[in-house]
Protein backbone atom coordinates (compact mmCIF):
# COMPACT_ATOMS: atom_id res chain seq x y z
CA UNK A 1 0.00 0.00 0.00
CA UNK A 2 1.17 3.24 -0.88
CA UNK A 3 0.39 6.63 1.03
CA UNK A 4 0.09 9.91 -1.42
CA UNK A 5 -0.39 12.95 -0.23
CA UNK A 6 -1.48 13.18 3.27
CA UNK A 7 -5.75 13.60 3.35
CA UNK A 8 -6.90 16.79 4.80
CA UNK A 9 -9.02 15.40 7.74
CA UNK A 10 -10.92 15.77 11.22
CA UNK A 11 -10.79 12.86 13.60
CA UNK A 12 -14.26 12.87 15.53
CA UNK A 13 -13.78 11.82 19.13
CA UNK A 14 -16.79 13.04 21.10
CA UNK A 15 -16.54 12.33 24.97
CA UNK A 16 -13.87 10.53 24.78
CA UNK A 17 -10.52 11.72 23.89
CA UNK A 18 -7.84 11.10 26.50
CA UNK A 19 -10.00 7.72 27.74
CA UNK A 20 -9.26 4.27 26.23
CA UNK A 21 -12.34 4.64 24.02
CA UNK A 22 -10.41 7.45 22.03
CA UNK A 23 -7.58 5.21 21.12
CA UNK A 24 -7.93 5.64 17.68
CA UNK A 25 -7.80 9.45 17.84
CA UNK A 26 -4.71 9.26 19.91
CA UNK A 27 -2.90 7.22 17.48
CA UNK A 28 -3.64 10.43 14.90
CA UNK A 29 -2.92 12.97 16.94
CA UNK A 30 0.50 11.25 17.67
CA UNK A 31 1.65 10.00 14.06
CA UNK A 32 -0.48 9.57 10.86
CA UNK A 33 0.90 9.12 7.14
CA UNK A 34 -2.37 8.72 5.78
CA UNK A 35 -4.04 12.36 7.15
CA UNK A 36 -3.07 15.62 7.65
CA UNK A 37 -4.89 16.40 11.26
CA UNK A 38 -6.46 19.50 10.37
CA UNK A 39 -8.62 19.23 14.07
CA UNK A 40 -10.06 16.44 16.63
CA UNK A 41 -13.70 16.69 17.75
CA UNK A 42 -14.80 16.91 21.43
CA UNK A 43 -16.42 18.99 23.76
CA UNK A 44 -15.08 18.07 26.99
CA UNK A 45 -11.71 19.22 25.52
CA UNK A 46 -12.79 22.10 23.75
CA UNK A 47 -9.90 24.74 23.32
CA UNK A 48 -7.18 22.43 24.12
CA UNK A 49 -4.31 21.45 22.04
CA UNK A 50 -4.82 17.65 21.50
CA UNK A 51 -0.97 16.34 21.78
CA UNK A 52 -0.92 18.98 25.37
CA UNK A 53 -4.02 17.26 26.74
CA UNK A 54 -2.21 13.48 25.83
CA UNK A 55 1.23 14.07 26.43
CA UNK A 56 1.85 17.38 27.75
CA UNK A 57 3.29 18.48 24.59
CA UNK A 58 1.79 20.58 22.27
CA UNK A 59 1.23 19.33 18.62
CA UNK A 60 -0.88 22.13 17.29
CA UNK A 61 -3.82 20.07 16.27
CA UNK A 62 -6.65 22.13 17.93
CA UNK A 63 -9.47 20.35 19.91
CA UNK A 64 -12.94 21.92 19.34
CA UNK A 65 -16.65 21.08 20.10
CA UNK A 66 -18.06 20.50 16.93
CA UNK A 67 -17.47 19.36 13.52
CA UNK A 68 -18.61 23.18 12.35
CA UNK A 69 -16.21 24.40 14.10
CA UNK A 70 -13.35 21.63 13.40
CA UNK A 71 -14.28 22.49 9.46
CA UNK A 72 -14.17 26.13 9.70
CA UNK A 73 -10.73 26.33 11.59
CA UNK A 74 -9.54 24.04 8.61
CA UNK A 75 -10.74 26.45 6.09
CA UNK A 76 -9.01 29.13 8.21
CA UNK A 77 -6.04 27.55 7.99
CA UNK A 78 -6.24 27.97 4.15
CA UNK A 79 -6.48 23.46 4.02
CA UNK A 80 -10.18 22.59 3.61
CA UNK A 81 -10.88 19.25 5.34
CA UNK A 82 -12.19 16.73 2.95
CA UNK A 83 -12.46 13.76 5.61
CA UNK A 84 -14.39 12.96 8.72
CA UNK A 85 -11.71 10.15 10.63
CA UNK A 86 -14.05 8.20 13.30
CA UNK A 87 -11.56 8.43 16.00
CA UNK A 88 -14.18 6.25 17.99
CA UNK A 89 -12.70 2.96 19.09
CA UNK A 90 -15.75 1.77 22.06
CA UNK A 91 -16.16 -1.95 23.42
CA UNK A 92 -17.53 -3.65 20.22
CA UNK A 93 -17.13 -1.10 17.80
CA UNK A 94 -20.59 0.01 18.43
CA UNK A 95 -22.08 3.22 16.73
CA UNK A 96 -24.18 5.53 19.57
CA UNK A 97 -26.98 7.34 18.29
CA UNK A 98 -25.38 10.94 19.42
CA UNK A 99 -22.07 10.08 17.21
CA UNK A 100 -24.31 9.00 14.06
CA UNK A 101 -26.15 12.15 14.31
CA UNK A 102 -22.91 13.90 14.28
CA UNK A 103 -21.43 11.58 11.31
CA UNK A 104 -24.60 12.48 9.51
CA UNK A 105 -24.08 15.84 10.02
CA UNK A 106 -20.86 15.76 8.97
CA UNK A 107 -22.10 14.21 5.29
CA UNK A 108 -24.26 16.82 4.99
CA UNK A 109 -21.09 19.07 4.78
CA UNK A 110 -19.69 17.66 2.16
CA UNK A 111 -17.19 15.42 3.79
CA UNK A 112 -15.76 11.63 3.34
CA UNK A 113 -16.01 9.19 6.27
CA UNK A 114 -13.32 6.63 7.59
CA UNK A 115 -15.07 4.43 10.14
CA UNK A 116 -13.21 2.30 11.86
CA UNK A 117 -16.14 1.14 13.79
CA UNK A 118 -18.33 -2.57 13.57
CA UNK A 119 -21.40 -0.72 12.63
CA UNK A 120 -20.78 -0.16 9.19
CA UNK A 121 -22.00 2.77 7.98
CA UNK A 122 -22.28 2.46 4.16
CA UNK A 123 -25.07 -0.12 5.30
CA UNK A 124 -27.17 1.68 7.28
CA UNK A 125 -29.66 3.18 4.79
CA UNK A 126 -30.32 6.31 6.16
CA UNK A 127 -26.76 7.76 6.21
CA UNK A 128 -25.92 6.17 2.60
CA UNK A 129 -28.81 7.91 1.11
CA UNK A 130 -27.37 10.99 2.81
CA UNK A 131 -24.04 10.08 1.26
CA UNK A 132 -25.42 9.69 -2.42
CA UNK A 133 -27.43 13.03 -2.34
CA UNK A 134 -23.68 14.66 -1.22
CA UNK A 135 -21.35 12.67 -3.45
CA UNK A 136 -19.99 11.55 -0.20
CA UNK A 137 -17.72 7.89 0.06
CA UNK A 138 -18.29 6.04 3.22
CA UNK A 139 -15.55 3.61 4.03
CA UNK A 140 -15.65 1.26 6.29
CA UNK A 141 -12.04 -0.17 7.37
CA UNK A 142 -13.42 -3.01 9.47
CA UNK A 143 -15.93 -4.71 6.81
CA UNK A 144 -14.79 -7.89 6.95
CA UNK A 145 -13.23 -8.67 3.33
CA UNK A 146 -14.05 -11.36 0.75
CA UNK A 147 -13.18 -14.81 1.89
CA UNK A 148 -12.31 -15.87 -1.51
CA UNK A 149 -9.18 -13.66 -1.25
CA UNK A 150 -7.93 -14.51 2.17
CA UNK A 151 -4.86 -17.08 2.91
CA UNK A 152 -4.60 -20.10 5.18
CA UNK A 153 -1.69 -20.76 6.90
CA UNK A 154 1.34 -22.34 4.80
CA UNK A 155 4.45 -22.37 6.49
CA UNK A 156 5.90 -19.95 4.46
CA UNK A 157 7.01 -17.46 7.86
CA UNK A 158 9.70 -20.13 8.20
CA UNK A 159 11.56 -18.69 5.00
CA UNK A 160 11.65 -14.73 6.76
CA UNK A 161 14.90 -13.80 8.18
CA UNK A 162 14.18 -10.58 8.75
CA UNK A 163 14.00 -10.78 13.00
CA UNK A 164 10.51 -10.42 14.01
CA UNK A 165 9.61 -8.16 17.14
CA UNK A 166 6.30 -8.95 18.32
CA UNK A 167 4.34 -5.70 20.62
CA UNK A 168 2.10 -7.34 22.40
CA UNK A 169 0.42 -6.74 26.20
CA UNK A 170 -0.79 -7.46 29.23
CA UNK A 171 -4.10 -6.03 28.50
CA UNK A 172 -6.25 -4.11 25.68
CA UNK A 173 -5.92 -0.51 24.75
CA UNK A 174 -2.36 -0.56 26.82
CA UNK A 175 -0.62 1.38 24.20
CA UNK A 176 1.20 -1.48 21.70
CA UNK A 177 0.70 0.31 18.49
CA UNK A 178 1.92 3.49 20.21
CA UNK A 179 5.45 1.46 21.39
CA UNK A 180 5.21 -0.53 17.49
CA UNK A 181 5.32 2.91 15.96
CA UNK A 182 7.85 4.50 18.00
CA UNK A 183 9.86 1.43 17.22
CA UNK A 184 9.68 1.81 13.67
CA UNK A 185 10.81 5.45 13.75
CA UNK A 186 13.52 4.72 15.71
CA UNK A 187 15.06 2.46 14.11
CA UNK A 188 13.98 4.58 10.88
CA UNK A 189 16.28 7.48 11.94
CA UNK A 190 18.95 5.18 11.90
CA UNK A 191 19.04 3.76 8.82
CA UNK A 192 17.39 0.25 9.63
CA UNK A 193 15.27 -1.07 7.20
CA UNK A 194 12.03 -1.62 9.31
CA UNK A 195 8.50 -2.73 8.20
CA UNK A 196 5.39 -2.56 10.26
CA UNK A 197 2.72 -5.38 10.33
CA UNK A 198 -0.56 -3.21 11.19
CA UNK A 199 -3.30 -5.75 12.90
CA UNK A 200 -5.95 -3.35 13.39
CA UNK A 201 -7.75 -0.36 11.74
CA UNK A 202 -5.99 2.44 13.62
CA UNK A 203 -2.86 0.79 11.98
CA UNK A 204 -4.13 1.48 8.74
CA UNK A 205 -5.11 4.92 9.30
CA UNK A 206 -1.91 5.77 10.36
CA UNK A 207 -0.58 4.57 6.86
CA UNK A 208 1.20 0.97 7.89
CA UNK A 209 2.31 -0.20 4.60
CA UNK A 210 1.29 -3.92 5.49
CA UNK A 211 -1.01 -5.48 7.51
CA UNK A 212 -4.56 -6.96 8.46
CA UNK A 213 -7.38 -6.19 10.45
CA UNK A 214 -7.42 -9.03 12.87
CA UNK A 215 -11.03 -8.85 14.18
CA UNK A 216 -12.80 -7.99 10.83
CA UNK A 217 -11.54 -11.81 9.40
CA UNK A 218 -13.28 -15.38 9.50
CA UNK A 219 -11.41 -17.03 12.43
CA UNK A 220 -10.26 -19.65 10.17
CA UNK A 221 -8.14 -17.37 8.57
CA UNK A 222 -7.18 -15.47 11.09
CA UNK A 223 -3.63 -17.04 11.14
CA UNK A 224 -3.20 -16.87 7.33
CA UNK A 225 -3.44 -13.27 7.15
CA UNK A 226 -1.08 -12.68 9.63
CA UNK A 227 1.34 -14.65 7.44
CA UNK A 228 0.70 -13.46 4.49
CA UNK A 229 1.19 -9.67 5.68
CA UNK A 230 4.61 -10.32 6.79
CA UNK A 231 5.53 -12.86 4.18
CA UNK A 232 4.29 -9.86 1.63
CA UNK A 233 6.65 -7.25 3.64
CA UNK A 234 9.40 -9.54 3.63
CA UNK A 235 9.71 -10.36 0.06
CA UNK A 236 9.09 -7.25 -1.19
CA UNK A 237 11.02 -5.07 0.95
CA UNK A 238 13.73 -7.61 2.94
CA UNK A 239 13.87 -5.35 6.09
CA UNK A 240 16.11 -6.25 8.49
CA UNK A 241 13.49 -5.73 11.23
CA UNK A 242 9.27 -6.65 11.30
CA UNK A 243 7.67 -5.11 13.95
CA UNK A 244 4.37 -6.73 14.55
CA UNK A 245 1.92 -4.96 16.19
CA UNK A 246 -0.40 -6.96 19.12
CA UNK A 247 -3.82 -6.90 19.83
CA UNK A 248 -5.69 -7.67 22.70
CA UNK A 249 -3.55 -9.39 25.36
CA UNK A 250 -2.83 -13.45 25.83
CA UNK A 251 -5.16 -13.32 29.21
CA UNK A 252 -8.00 -10.61 28.10
CA UNK A 253 -11.39 -12.78 28.42
CA UNK A 254 -13.19 -9.97 25.36
CA UNK A 255 -9.78 -9.71 23.52
CA UNK A 256 -7.33 -13.01 23.93
CA UNK A 257 -5.54 -11.70 20.14
CA UNK A 258 -1.93 -12.20 21.02
CA UNK A 259 -2.66 -16.14 20.58
CA UNK A 260 -2.44 -15.99 16.76
CA UNK A 261 -0.10 -13.50 16.33
CA UNK A 262 2.23 -15.75 18.59
CA UNK A 263 1.58 -18.72 16.51
CA UNK A 264 1.23 -17.22 12.77
CA UNK A 265 4.38 -14.21 13.32
CA UNK A 266 6.54 -16.63 15.18
CA UNK A 267 8.08 -13.63 16.07
CA UNK A 268 11.96 -14.06 17.12
CA UNK A 269 11.68 -11.78 20.19
CA UNK A 270 8.96 -10.34 22.23
CA UNK A 271 8.43 -7.11 24.19
CA UNK A 272 5.47 -6.68 26.65
CA UNK A 273 3.54 -3.57 26.82
CA UNK A 274 2.55 -3.18 30.18
CA UNK A 275 -0.03 -0.45 32.53
CA UNK A 276 1.36 -1.12 36.21
CA UNK A 277 -1.44 0.77 37.59
CA UNK A 278 -3.94 -1.45 36.21
CA UNK A 279 -5.79 -3.54 38.37
CA UNK A 280 -8.80 -4.93 36.24
CA UNK A 281 -8.66 -5.81 32.70
CA UNK A 282 -9.67 -2.87 30.44
CA UNK A 283 -13.61 -2.89 30.20
CA UNK A 284 -14.03 -5.80 32.35
CA UNK A 285 -14.21 -4.56 36.51
CA UNK A 286 -14.01 -7.87 38.93
CA UNK A 287 -11.51 -9.43 36.28
CA UNK A 288 -8.52 -8.85 37.71
CA UNK A 289 -4.89 -8.47 35.22
CA UNK A 290 -2.62 -11.68 35.86
CA UNK A 291 0.28 -10.55 36.96
CA UNK A 292 3.18 -9.29 34.73
CA UNK A 293 5.60 -12.82 35.60
CA UNK A 294 2.92 -14.69 34.92
CA UNK A 295 2.23 -13.11 31.53
CA UNK A 296 6.03 -13.38 30.26
CA UNK A 297 5.37 -17.19 30.80
CA UNK A 298 2.65 -17.63 29.16
CA UNK A 299 4.64 -16.28 26.45
CA UNK A 300 7.29 -18.89 26.60
CA UNK A 301 5.27 -21.72 27.05
CA UNK A 302 3.18 -20.80 24.00
CA UNK A 303 5.89 -19.99 21.66
CA UNK A 304 9.08 -20.33 23.51
CA UNK A 305 10.04 -17.18 22.35
CA UNK A 306 12.19 -14.52 24.62
CA UNK A 307 10.57 -11.38 26.17
CA UNK A 308 13.10 -9.42 25.72
CA UNK A 309 11.65 -6.04 26.87
CA UNK A 310 8.91 -4.67 29.20
CA UNK A 311 7.55 -0.80 28.15
CA UNK A 312 5.10 0.96 30.33
CA UNK A 313 2.26 2.46 29.58
CA UNK A 314 2.71 5.61 32.72
CA UNK A 315 -1.25 6.37 32.88
CA UNK A 316 -2.06 7.08 36.29
CA UNK A 317 1.36 7.40 37.34
CA UNK A 318 3.68 10.17 37.51
CA UNK A 319 6.93 11.02 36.73
CA UNK A 320 8.75 10.03 39.69
CA UNK A 321 6.27 6.30 40.07
CA UNK A 322 7.48 5.71 36.74
CA UNK A 323 10.93 5.85 37.37
CA UNK A 324 10.25 3.98 40.60
CA UNK A 325 8.01 1.35 38.56
CA UNK A 326 10.76 0.25 36.24
CA UNK A 327 13.33 -0.15 38.96
CA UNK A 328 10.62 -2.57 40.35
CA UNK A 329 9.84 -4.08 37.40
CA UNK A 330 13.50 -4.69 36.22
CA UNK A 331 14.41 -6.18 40.07
CA UNK A 332 11.04 -8.48 39.68
CA UNK A 333 11.91 -10.21 36.01
CA UNK A 334 15.32 -9.08 35.50
CA UNK A 335 14.51 -7.54 31.73
CA UNK A 336 14.79 -4.10 31.04
CA UNK A 337 11.79 -1.87 31.83
CA UNK A 338 10.74 1.58 29.98
CA UNK A 339 8.82 3.88 29.38
CA UNK A 340 8.80 4.65 25.40
CA UNK A 341 6.37 7.48 25.53
CA UNK A 342 7.58 10.02 27.60
CA UNK A 343 11.37 8.62 27.16
CA UNK A 344 11.82 8.00 23.69
CA UNK A 345 12.43 4.92 22.03
CA UNK A 346 16.54 4.64 21.97
CA UNK A 347 17.03 1.85 24.63
CA UNK A 348 14.26 -0.34 23.02
CA UNK A 349 16.17 0.00 20.01
CA UNK A 350 18.92 -1.51 21.13
CA UNK A 351 17.78 -4.31 22.74
CA UNK A 352 16.16 -4.94 19.13
CA UNK A 353 19.11 -4.30 17.64
CA UNK A 354 21.77 -6.53 19.95
CA UNK A 355 18.97 -9.42 18.72
CA UNK A 356 19.18 -8.57 14.88
CA UNK A 357 22.71 -10.32 14.27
Amino acid sequence: MNIQEPIPAVVYCRDSFNTPNGKTAHGLVRFTRRYQVMAVVDPVWSGRDAGEVLDGSASGIPVVDSVEAAVAISDKNGISATHLVVGLAPDGGRLGLRYREDIARAIGMGLHVHSGLHDFLSEDQELFELAQRHAVVLTDVRKPPPVSGLHFFAGDIERVDSLKVAVLGTDSAVGKRTTAWLLVRELESRGVSVEMIGTGQTAWMQGARYGIIMDSLVNDFVSGEIEHAVCLAWKEQHPRVIVVEGQGSLMNPAYPGGFEILAAARPDVVVMQHAPARIDYDGFPGYPIHPLPRQIQAVDVISGRPVVAITVNHENLSITETTATCRAIRSQTGLPAMDVLRDGAGELADIILAHAK
